[in-house]
């Protein structure tokens, strides 16, 4: 099929986000990205859209000039990292929101064959090359301690994967979901935020103030719905910030090093 797509509306590192026709938008991958990839996705946004979750629904992949795409349902609206900045106020109801939808999310068990969440875990550690192989032993001794778990993990929960529309909060970006332990995936949730507010590359101290307030609202709102996590939580922190070193963030190495050597016996 060829097609005047005009400018992109969007840029992932994957793909390409096209206007395509009225309420759907075109995923557009790379030559380079692999179908049988592009065939997961579809498969797991379907899984994740038959939950009852509140997520863009999936249609058709396609092959547009030459390329493989994605059709989705377009989502009118913005991610929340884009709408606070701007609206302040909303900080409040947002962060609670976010709360409210991971619990949600951390409901449901799957039927889909996806990625186990520890093992995705366990090749994060063992790569991440800033960790001292003393350190890295000691992480993957506590992680054997940790339990399994069979819920739907998103991987990547933070303000810029959900947005905010006028039918409510939509939640985006579920290439990293796995079938894990919902607690695992909130320390990943609160890793992010804090990191944020660690970084060096976050100049603003009202920046920093701001990612403390809501990642606080978040997380309280959170273990207020799951009280019995707490303690679990705390153990999941030092495992998912050694993962994180993986990623080679390097403004964020010194500070993910620091999380990962506390509560690691």
């Amino acid at each position: 099929m060829s097609e005047e797509l005009g400018q992109p509306i969007a840029y992932g590192r994957t793909a390409e986000i096209y206007a395509w026709n009225e309420g759907h938008i075109l995923k557009l991958f790379h030559d380079w990205f692999p179908r049988e990839s592009i065939q997961y996705e579809a498969r797991l946004a379907e899984m994740v859209h038959r939950s009852g979750l509140p997520v863009p629904a999936v249609g058709e992949i396609v092959v547009v000039n030459g390329r493989t795409g994605l059709i989705y349902e377009r989502v009118a609206g913005k991610a929340l990292f884009e709408v606070m900045p701007s609206q302040p106020w909303t900080i409040f109801r947002y962060a609670r929101r976010m709360a409210e939808l991971h619990v949600e999310m951390h409901s449901r068990t799957i039927t889909l064959e996806i990625p186990r969440q520890r093992q995705r875990l366990v090749e994060k550690i063992e790569a991440a090359a800033a960790l001292p192989d003393d350190l890295r032993a000691r992480v993957l001794a506590a992680l054997a301690q940790l339990p399994d778990g069979n819920q739907l993990c998103h991987g990547d929960f933070h303000p810029a994967n959900v947005m905010a529309t006028p039918q409510g909060e939509v939640i985006i970006d579920w290439i990293d979901a796995t079938r894990g332990n919902s607690l695992a995936d909130l320390a990943r949730s609160s890793i992010i935020a804090q990191g944020v507010a660690a970084s060096a590359q976050t100049s603003s101290p009202i920046e920093k103030l701001f990612v403390r307030l809501f990642h606080t609202i978040y997380l309280r709102r959170y273990l207020a719905l799951r009280p019995e996590g707490r303690g679990e939580y705390g153990r999941w922190l030092p495992i998912v910030a050694a993962a994180r070193l993986s990623e080679n963030i390097p403004e964020l190495e010194g500070w993910l090093l620091a999380q990962a050597e506390k509560g690691v016996d």
